[in-house]
């Protein structure tokens, strides 16, 4: 119905009726956030959901304890009523990602309650939420290739690279994407640990993607810049729209200083959602490039965990690395805009491999 009153408008070209429907997913997303966002803040602080900081943490997070959390919820429901408006409902790849933002949104709303529950900030425990990561990943990526065309988008490739490195089986296909799903979600936990941190560089990437993904689904485009071509894979331009508005409006509350935390509930959904567009769209190693600064975060935090156990020594003052320039004395606004110009500069790099277009 919505894209029939579209088409009444004048936006009557696939390009148009596309271009139309991502900017109003955004703005649908964005609007109900703000929305929504008091109402929710009022009822988490009503009903004691506020945030554990860890004992062995920075000494100014001190303060943020009992700031309500579980705010991805906001976010889930925000993407999820935004996508579902403006989206082709026949596309298989958009409704495979939107199932994953949502089974991983479970898992973290499960780690973030028992956290609640026992005032433990270790939640569920790494195990039973690293099975229920692998399983949920592993489903998405096995409807992706199910979906596939098995041609270049079952493909690996690297970015300025024109022609795939090799063609991939259901196994190796499944096994990548698994990793590449898993580590962005957790990548993006880890990263969120200051005020708007994540929110942000979340909204450029998938901003990038939005973009790459139009690529992709572009015969004629992708020719010109040798990407893949994905059939569909435009329709994911309106799921990553949704994110932005989402993250956007997100930012209005969770910026320094913080009304409300993303909790797990938003960052391993919000992760794994950045992974699975990746996927689809063959640009798994480019996503990386462009969350950077997620990539750093987790590096930075299995080097301090390997150095410890073999040495004993730690490499960082703290990890996850934002609390290590945090504890060199950097006042906690300047490391979240220092790490958000990264971002922008990564994505300006990953975006650098359109330069065949005019």
């Amino acid at each position: 119905m919505l894209l029939l009153i579209l088409k009444a408008f004048g936006a009557g070209s696939t390009a148009h009726l596309l271009a139309w429907r991502a900017l109003l997913a955004l703005l649908t997303a964005f609007a109900l956030g703000l929305a929504a966002g008091p109402a929710m803040i009022r009822k988490l602080t009503a009903r004691l959901i506020g945030q554990t900081v860890r004992k062995d943490g920075p000494q100014s997070h001190y303060q943020k304890a009992g700031t309500p959390t579980m705010g991805g919820l906001l976010m889930l429901f925000t993407i999820t009523v935004s996508t579902l408006l403006w989206m082709r409902l026949g596309d298989a790849d958009t409704w495979i990602a939107l199932a994953t933002l949502l089974l991983f949104g479970a898992i973290g709303w499960a780690d973030d309650y028992v956290k609640l529950l026992s005032k433990n900030p270790r939640g569920i425990g790494a195990r039973a939420k690293f099975v229920s990561q692998a399983v949920a990943s592993v489903a998405a990526a096995a409807a992706i290739f199910a979906w596939a065309h098995k041609g270049p988008d079952t493909a690996f490739y690297l970015p300025w690279v024109a022609h795939p490195l090799a063609q991939l089986g259901i196994f190796s296909f499944i096994f990548f994407a698994f990793l590449v799903i898993t580590g962005a979600s957790n990548a993006v936990n880890l990263t969120d640990g200051l005020d708007g941190l994540a929110a942000f560089p979340t909204a450029m990437v998938a901003g990038a993607l939005a973009v790459l993904a139009y690529v992709a689904g572009s015969a004629h485009f992708a020719g010109q810049v040798d990407h893949p071509f994905v059939p569909g894979a435009q329709e994911l331009v309106v799921f990553c729209c949704a994110i932005i508005g989402s993250a956007l409006a997100f930012l209005w509350f969770n910026a320094y200083p913080a009304q409300v935390f993303m909790g797990d509930v938003g960052a391993l959904a919000l992760g794994a959602a950045l992974g699975v567009v990746a996927v689809v769209i063959r640009q798994e190693i480019l996503l990386f490039v462009m969350g950077g600064v997620f990539v750093a975060e987790t590096v930075s935090v299995m080097l301090q965990v390997g150095s410890f156990k073999l040495t004993g020594r730690r490499i960082f003052r703290m990890a996850p690395l934002h609390h290590h320039f945090e504890l060199k004395g950097w006042p906690e606004p300047r490391v979240i805009v220092r790490f958000w110009i990264v971002t922008l500069i990564l994505v300006l790099v990953g975006l650098s491999t359109l330069g065949g277009l005019p």
